[in-house]
């Protein structure tokens, strides 16, 4: 049930001060008579009319309610909804590799990139979700799955020292994602390829990794998180941890080819908030496309709420006419 016109309702608070004031009069206005002992009462029974000498106001103050209810015209609807829902699966392929720590995100790239990472997953409510992370090595961290909050609080546990490779395996985290991917039935299959550098390792070269992607029909977005130019890096020193500039080396060349081979798109991340914009972006790109035919019957349910107000005016009138009839 829904009302037309909701605005009515709030005349109800109206009859907060009526029966404040209803309750002060009856104060004022109760008769007192002083005797010298109320023994003679003692074990007297009150009569019926003593519980139901306020029943008259009662509904009174029930009808005008029912009234203000019947005003905002209450409607009911007959629904009938059927919806066709198209899943998309996407992996996330998220470079950990140790220039992530860079500090020209906040507090670092790597905590920029699975904060934002982490929102961008639990929004996407009817797909499939996997991560794949690669440095010098990849590494599957979770399935495909419609278990969001799993793989959020993996997401949270991502650390750059989870594996011992050193360098930056674009081709292979790109080959894991599409290994994630090939046997999905899912109509759309998209990667989100997140990294900071450009290939320097690994035995697969990333645009044959894209061959392989579009050979499945996978979508590829490339992200390239890092500030132009330099980008403080935090080291470790005899002396105790310090910061040393470091030139930002992104292979944005090969990235753009990687997208532009499967249909994708390239971004350029350099602080938080493009980050957060981009991921947006896509979210908006890659929508989960929902068909809905829907029918519905409104009717107006206003009378019966004016036939109960009236019901207890009369009782009301019938109360005051008869059993608390006041003699003259």
């Amino acid at each position: 049930m829904e009302f037309e016109s909701p605005g009515y309702l709030y005349i109800l608070l109206a009859l907060i001060p009526i029966i404040v004031w209803y309750i002060w009069k009856r104060k004022k206005l109760t008769p007192s008579m002083q005797i010298s002992s109320i023994e003679s009462f003692v074990g007297v029974k009150k009569s019926y009319k003593y519980y139901i000498l306020h029943l008259p106001f009662v509904l009174r103050i029930g009808a005008f309610a029912l009234i203000i209810v019947a005003l905002a015209r209450p409607q009911s609807f007959d629904n009938w909804e059927t919806k066709n829902v198209e899943g998309i699966d996407i992996v996330m392929a998220l470079d950990i590799s140790e220039s992530m720590l860079a500090e020209d995100f906040k507090p670092n790239r790597l905590e920029a990139a699975k904060k934002v990472g982490a929102n961008f997953v639990a929004s996407r409510k009817n797909d499939n979700v996997g991560v794949v992370v690669f440095s010098g090595a990849s590494y599957p961290l979770t399935p495909l799955t419609t278990d969001k909050v799993s793989v959020v609080s993996l997401m949270g546990g991502i650390d750059y020292k989870m594996m011992d490779a050193n360098g930056t395996a674009i081709g292979l985290g790109l080959t894991s994602a599409v290994n994630r991917l090939r046997d999905s039935k899912a109509k759309s299959k998209v990667i989100i390829l997140l990294t900071d550098g450009s290939n320097n390792t690994g035995d697969v070269d990333p645009l044959s990794a894209a061959g392989f992607a579009k050979k499945f029909g996978i979508r590829v977005y490339t992200v390239g998180v890092g500030t132009n130019g330099m980008a403080p890096f935090p080291i470790e020193t005899p002396m105790g941890r310090r910061t040393q500039m470091m030139k930002v080396d992104i292979d944005e060349g090969t990235l753009k080819k990687i997208s532009e081979e499967t249909n994708g798109m390239y971004f350029r991340a350099t602080d938080n908030a493009t980050l957060k914009e981009i991921y947006e972006e896509i979210d908006k790109l890659e929508k989960t496309k929902i068909k809905v035919e829907e029918y519905s019957s409104k009717e107006e349910e206003y009378l019966p709420w004016l036939i109960a107000a009236f019901a207890l005016l009369v009782f009301e009138y019938l109360l005051r006419s008869t059993i608390l009839r006041h003699n003259p």
